[in-house]
């Protein structure tokens, strides 16, 4: 099991400088990793381009593991993330995770001219991840697809992880197209919407994770990630947390380190030095 810290890109993270301090101060603190959303749009607060906050993170720590959740691929060009994600894995020697969804909210797609209709950008997400492991291979690439085309491109150099990056993809559980989806790759985030206890969350993770597993045939490690808040000051309970969801099936705990309530999110309005403090406490013993 390994913990890591899982933040928005926006409020009071919503600084480069801010993420890369959060991400030395973890990294000496013992967290595995952190991982931050991935938004353009829809929050009247400082917002800072998660790919330029990712590269300063990877620039002030050698060990912590950085990625999104979630990157939603429909509103991004597959090439061109192809192109951000090699670039950022091997500057980081290896330690680039990224997680992929079909996005939500008005003010990131309609707002924006972006693709509003979900069935369509779940077709849009599956192609482009064709194309964009395509790409990471080094090879020259071709693709036709109905919503992607490529054309004998050759994308060098080539990412630091072999096979590839490691991908991961979020979804909302019980919608079952993105879980079938989530067992083609290398990791899944499922989000319990309709879940008000951790008791109720727990069970609904055991759902998830049979559910997945029943349609995995790809070889190679596999994640399960999860998201929730623990005690700091007190590690004994925020441990005995951490194993009930370690029992279900998750393999990495994401820490939002801000008041949290299930199903809801979380408060992002904390001031920096109380997310410092947290962060400095360590993460659950796992």
């Amino acid at each position: 099991m390994k913990c890591g810290l899982y933040i928005p890109n926006f409020g009071s993270y919503g600084e480069a400088a801010v993420v890369a301090a959060l991400a030395c101060d973890a990294e000496a603190a013992g967290w595995d990793g952190l991982f931050l959303w991935d938004h353009v749009a829809g929050w009247d607060q400082p917002l800072v381009d998660p790919w330029v906050a990712l590269t300063a993170a990877a620039v002030a720590t050698t060990r912590l593991r950085l990625g999104t959740t979630v990157t939603p691929l429909p509103r991004r060009r597959p090439w061109k993330l192809a192109r951000e994600t090699v670039s950022l894995d091997r500057l980081s020697a290896g330690r680039l995770t990224l997680s992929v969804g079909i996005g939500l909210g008005e003010a990131e797609w309609d707002d924006l001219g972006e693709e509003p209709d979900l069935r369509t950008r779940g077709a849009m997400l599956d192609e482009g991840l064709e194309v964009l492991t395509g790409l990471w291979t080094g090879a020259p690439f071709s693709y036709e697809g109905a919503h992607y085309s490529v054309a004998g491109a050759t994308f060098r150099p080539i990412p630091v992880q072999s096979p590839r990056i490691p991908v991961w993809v979020g979804g909302f559980w019980p919608n079952k197209a993105p879980f079938r989806r989530m067992a083609r790759w290398d990791g899944m985030f499922p989000l319990f919407g309709e879940a008000e206890t951790r008791e109720q969350e727990l069970e609904q993770l055991r759902e998830a994770v049979a559910y997945v597993m029943e349609h995995r045939n790809a070889a190679g490690p596999f994640d399960v990630v999860c998201s929730g808040v623990t005690p700091g000051e007190r590690p004994d309970e925020a441990g005995e947390i951490v194993a009930q969801y370690a029992a279900a099936g998750a393999t990495w705990w994401l820490e939002p380190i801000a008041p949290y309530r299930l199903g809801l999110g979380f408060d992002d309005t904390w001031p920096t030095e109380q997310l410092r403090e947290r962060v400095l406490q360590g993460p659950p013993p796992c």
